[in-house]
């Protein structure tokens, strides 16, 4: 039986890579359900540092299965809002995966496929690739997705994108703060790499806390709580094994024991 997701594992760096072409890397119950799990693994594996995500064929993600889609419209509310429940499940586990992930968009993500995009740290795609949050086509709304790409993109562009169901280019993506950086196909293996290698010369605790920290920072509302929660974040890291170790390794001009792992 054909893998739907393909798991490669180098060293501390993982890549899952989406392995349904003939649909277009849509996802249905099974891949959603296979895929949160394997995220959930590498979350746990501590000699995982970077996790990329990828697809197979010339799309990134179509994002709903039309056949999956069309069984559950014969389905209950009930049935539909427990469906829905484990794509927001998939959604929020990549997205609070405590390890910094990767985007390699290599083609088209639509719909959820956008969501896979936006939940993740870094994200990098081709000139070619298309882009669209189509749902409102069909009478509804991105919703379970809504608060990772409006977090990526912004209110006011999500307000549009998500009314018209336009769909956009690469260029544009870049622009609204979906993709991070476009570069020609030829290149995306070397930028992933790039990516790869300055998080992995960064202090693991680090790097896994950057989204935590970002998240806290936009999630304030008090300032002065705000400032003593980061006062007491950036105390806690300078008296870290980790923290003493990238400090130690700056004062003595020399690398951190981690950039030999």
């Amino acid at each position: 039986m054909v893998e739907t997701l393909q798991v490669r594992q180098a060293g501390a760096v993982a890549r899952l890579r989406l392995n349904r072409p003939e649909v277009h890397n849509a996802f249905d119950d099974g891949l959603i359900a296979t895929l949160t799990a394997e995220l959930r693994r590498l979350g746990d594996d501590a000699g995982v540092r970077v996790v990329v995500l990828e697809a197979e064929g010339v799309s990134y993600s179509a994002g709903a299965d039309l056949n999956w889609m069309r069984g559950m419209a014969k389905m209950s509310e009930a049935e539909n809002r427990t469906d829905a429940l484990a794509l927001a499940g998939l959604m929020r586990t990549l997205d609070e995966l405590p390890k910094p992930t990767i985007a390699r968009v290599q083609g088209a993500a639509f719909g959820g496929g956008v969501g896979l995009v936006a939940c993740c740290d870094i994200a990098i795609g081709v000139p070619e690739a298309k882009f669209g949050l189509t749902e409102s086509k069909l009478g509804l709304l991105p919703a379970v997705i809504s608060p990772y790409v409006i977090n990526a993109i912004g209110p006011r562009q999500a307000r549009r994108w998500f009314a018209t169901a336009e769909i956009f280019d690469a260029a544009e993506a870049l622009r609204i703060g979906l993709l991070h950086q476009v570069v020609a196909a030829d290149a995306l293996d070397a930028a992933v790499d790039r990516q790869i290698d300055l998080l992995l010369k960064a202090g693991p605790i680090a790097t896994a806390s950057a989204k935590t920290l970002v998240r806290d920072v936009c999630a304030h509302a008090d300032g002065s709580r705000h400032d003593a929660d980061n006062a007491a974040l950036i105390a806690r890291l300078r008296v870290s094994p980790e923290g003493q170790e990238g400090l130690g390794a700056f004062l003595d001009k020399r690398k951190p024991n981690w950039t030999a792992q």
